[in-house]
């Protein structure tokens, strides 16, 4: 008998067309997105338990938040609160995501210059991955509050409906549009540096926004704020709440405007994307040519002559070199003596500052001990090699405790002897030096417990994220954790601190000072101790948790 014959005519190509058509680009890079936070989460049940942690803080956040804008639906003021904020959201998503750890791994779309992608369809399989996620969530319910606070009437709802999505659309599109454009600049060292210059000047100019702010408040309350607010409105994508607030006011003439104006925005925000992503898939990197010229001989002398010998002069030295060339290592300290130094002196300067807000200072550059060996990625396999006994890990952690303390306790003291200065209060400046010591040494005492009992991958090959997928709950629970515990091991000198300012006997302050010093240094080395022992029997774990990157 012979085979059947295949079937013909219209029903037979259509079934043919309809079994070879290939999903939609967009389609792949969606569940892409999704199998890559999927898989990020297998094999460990603390990152699961980090990232459900986060995502249920989150959402908590977020539920509070769009609560309290909804109760100001009707509030004379309500127009000003939500346009303002829509417009800090803006600016948190074209910077946050260069600046800060836990950036989307779809950040960079230089991953994908070998493929043949068209970058109009790319623009769009990009943006529609990138609403998957914690942040654009929480931006939505945001949003979502922030329209429901100016809609009023009909109209008022139907803007808000197309309002919302349009503030998230901005704000997603703003942040991809930013970050491919700084792909090649913050991919090359020097880049890097001029790119942790800026982050430090946004550092630096949301302080002053931050204290200029307080002073409208003090003036006049939000209503000092209504200049500020007229001009914000009018830029996207805050005029995507602008308009909802101009339909309800009836105002349907100023209302179309605002709409224009965001669709216009928005249709820009993705021709440049489009544009930067050509540029970017056609034009040569240069990444693979060889630095011209010797390489240059390092000694050992100079100022790394003064450090101890042996492993721990040699932990020390590599502790510090990494905070001097690697940029992700140097960004973080260089943003922590930043910030650590503008809060507690721009306070000062305001007449609003305390001494003790040097705690501050502290408790940045005391993060720093926060995975130590992520700074390693995969090369920690050479420091594993190294450490056979408890007691060889205990040098290790120790030398990379004390190079951090060699940056940190000095600049403690200067911040706590500036913002006594700018304040004239001496006599608190004792208390305040012996409390943030103390701070530090509990910092670096919970820091080495996290370090080895939470380690995470710090990738290599992206300028734009300080965790590897999947890691990125595990590392702020690790730290907030970290910081929490700080507060409680530290917690007999905060007491003691703050019984000499509420019984107002500062005659006693200096005997703070030497309380924080000894607590520090046996809280330093308590927490070397305890981590030492898992260090040591958890070298292949470690290992495996910072080589994903």
């Amino acid at each position: 008998m012979s085979a059947p014959a295949a079937p013909v005519g219209a029903a037979g190509v259509a079934a043919r067309g309809t079994a070879a058509a290939p999903p939609s680009l967009t389609t792949v890079f969606v569940r892409l997105k999704l199998s890559l936070m999927r898989n990020g989460l297998k094999g460990s049940s603390k990152r699961k338990a980090a990232y459900f942690s986060t995502l249920a803080f989150a959402l908590v956040v977020a539920f509070f938040m769009t609560l309290g804008l909804a109760v100001l639906h009707g509030n004379a003021h309500a127009g000003t609160v939500v346009v303002l904020l829509a417009g800090i959201l803006a600016v948190s998503w074209a910077f946050m995501p260069l600046f800060f750890p836990t950036g989307d791994e779809t950040l960079d779309p230089s991953r994908l210059v070998m493929l043949p992608l068209r970058p109009r369809p790319l623009v769009r399989a990009l943006l529609a991955s990138s609403l998957v996620g914690i942040g654009p969530l929480f931006t939505l319910c945001l949003a979502i509050g922030s329209v429901i606070a100016v809609a009023r009437g009909a109209a008022g709802a139907v803007a808000a409906v197309i309002g919302a999505p349009l503030l998230l659309l901005g704000c997603v599109a703003l942040a991809r549009a930013v970050a491919t454009a700084n792909v090649r600049l913050l991919t090359s060292r020097k880049g890097r540096d001029l790119a942790l210059l800026s982050g430090l000047l946004i550092a630096v100019g949301a302080q002053l926004a931050n204290f200029a702010s307080q002073r409208l408040f003090e003036a006049g309350g939000l209503a000092t704020l209504e200049p500020v607010e007229a001009v914000v409105r009018w830029l996207p994508p805050a005029t995507a709440v602008g308009m909802v607030d101009s339909v309800g006011e009836g105002a349907y003439l100023r209302a179309a405007g605002q709409l224009a104006l965001t669709l216009a925005a928005l249709a820009g925000l993705l021709w440049f994307w489009e544009r930067s992503l050509t540029k970017l898939m056609v034009t040569p990197d240069g990444s693979t040519i060889a630095a011209s010229g010797p390489a240059k001989q390092r000694g050992a002398g100079g100022l790394w002559a003064l450090l101890p010998e042996g492993r721990t002069g040699a932990a020390m030295q590599r502790t510090l070199r990494y905070a001097v060339r690697d940029p992700k290592t140097k960004a973080s300290f260089v943003t922590a003596l930043a910030i650590g130094l503008i809060v507690p002196v721009f306070n000062a300067l305001q007449g609003t500052g305390s001494v003790y807000l040097a705690c501050f200072g502290a408790g940045m550059l005391g993060v720093q001990m926060y995975n130590q060996f992520g700074q390693d990625t995969s090369a920690f396999w050479m420091v594993a090699q190294t450490i056979s006994t408890p007691h060889d890990a205990y040098v290790e952690l120790r030398a990379r405790a004390a190079a951090l303390a060699l940056v940190t306790v000095p600049y403690t003291v200067l911040v706590t002897a500036v913002t006594a200065a700018l304040l004239d209060d001496w006599r608190a400046f004792p208390a305040g030096l012996g409390l943030s010591l103390a701070l530090v040494g509990s910092m670096l005492c919970t820091g080495a417990l996290a370090s080895a009992r939470f380690p995470y991958s710090i990738p290599t090959d992206g300028a734009f994220k300080n965790v590897a997928p999947g890691q990125g709950g595990l590392a702020w629970g690790g730290i907030l954790g970290g910081m929490l515990a700080s507060a409680v091991v530290s917690a007999p000198v905060i007491a003691l601190t703050v019984w000499i300012k509420v019984a107002d006997r500062y005659d006693m302050a200096w005997f703070v000072l030497p309380v924080g010093v000894v607590w520090g240094a046996l809280a330093t080395w308590a927490g070397l101790r305890l981590a030492a022992p898992t260090v040591a029997r958890k070298l292949p774990e470690i290992l495996w948790a910072v080589s994903k990157g």
